[in-house]
């Protein structure tokens, strides 16, 4: 018999959130894929577009259910969050996706247990449900019956992972490539860039400063350096550079230069040595050391994967 597979649906969710997991076990065979939403009415998307649930949110799947996130997760359907507390406990399996995390914590499904959602929201649902235990770095968590992935396309990795432990790894590998995905991608969503996670100055020095490191990797960018840039003393520099864009400067070149390196290794055929030069890691073991802290493999690795 077909392992049954549930998709909520809700006004406001993110439309990769449903369609990414689905097409990984749509894709798998031996999946019963169906969605479900308050009342079987139609729902719109957080991008606009119209689905329409299979039926109501009657009972709960006893395979598993696909919680997905999105703007719709910030005001929940009262009925959602109060069918997920009367029927959380069914599926043999709860899977979030993004946001999603929010509904399931808000449904008390989260209590006690090891969770992540989009790295954007960590502090968010740790600050609003202190008995959920955040983990802001893996791409995917699994605690007992209850899985949440990270940011959106996460939700594909958490999918394929599924699947590698249903049907096995062969047919989970031949999804992965079909979707031109990793089977298991390198790193975390810690991963992800400076200019991502880092905020814009509200003051104009500062955001020159900004565009400094992001333009000029290479350069000195030492506290005094961008202190003197920003016409500062060094300490008055750090705090306020800190307080504005939510972590310091040393931490912020880390990230600039590290996200550079990156790109040039996925976008150019310039040497390991070469790279670390122009992004300023100076010896290729610095650039080495920096790439297996961040995500998990070496520069030629990462290359290779990318």
């Amino acid at each position: 018999m077909a392992h049954h597979v549930q998709i909520v649906l809700f006004d406001g969710v993110q439309s990769l959130d449903v369609t990414g997991p689905l097409e990984v076990f749509a894709n798998a065979g031996g999946y019963q894929v169906t969605t479900a939403g308050a009342g079987g009415a139609p729902i719109r998307t957080s991008s606009g577009l119209v689905l329409t649930p299979d039926g109501a949110l009657g009972a709960a799947t006893s395979g598993t259910l696909v919680v997905p996130g999105g703007d719709g997760t910030r005001r929940p359907q009262p009925e959602v969050v109060a069918w997920l507390r009367a029927q959380g406990h069914r599926p043999a399996r709860v899977m979030s996706v993004c946001t999603g995390a929010f509904l399931l914590a808000e449904a008390g499904l989260l209590d006690g247990r090891r969770a992540t959602t989009h790295w954007q929201y960590c502090d968010s649902l740790a600050e609003r449900h202190p008995r959920v235990e955040v983990d802001p770095s893996p791409i995917f968590v699994r605690d007992g019956r209850i899985a949440t992935s990270a940011g959106v396309t996460t939700g594909i990795d958490l999918a394929l992972a599924l699947v590698e432990e249903d049907l096995g790894r062969d047919v989970a590998l031949a999804i992965a490539r079909g979707l031109v995905m990793f089977l298991r991608r390198p790193g975390g969503q810690s991963q992800f860039s400076a200019q991502m996670s880092g905020q814009v100055a509200q003051r104009e020095p500062l955001r020159e400063v900004q565009r400094l490191i992001a333009d000029h990797p290479s350069a000195d960018l030492s506290v005094p350096a961008l202190a003197a840039r920003a016409n500062l003393s060094p300490r008055q520099f750090s705090r306020a550079f800190t307080a504005e864009i939510g972590m310091s400067p040393g931490r912020y070149v880390d990230r600039v230069r590290l996200e550079t390196a990156r790109r040039l290794l996925e976008d150019t055929a310039l040497g390991v040595a070469e790279i670390a030069r122009q992004v300023g890691y100076g010896p290729p073991e610095t650039m080495r050391r920096a790439f297996l802290q961040a995500v998990g493999v070496n520069p030629a690795e990462y290359r290779r994967r990318f």
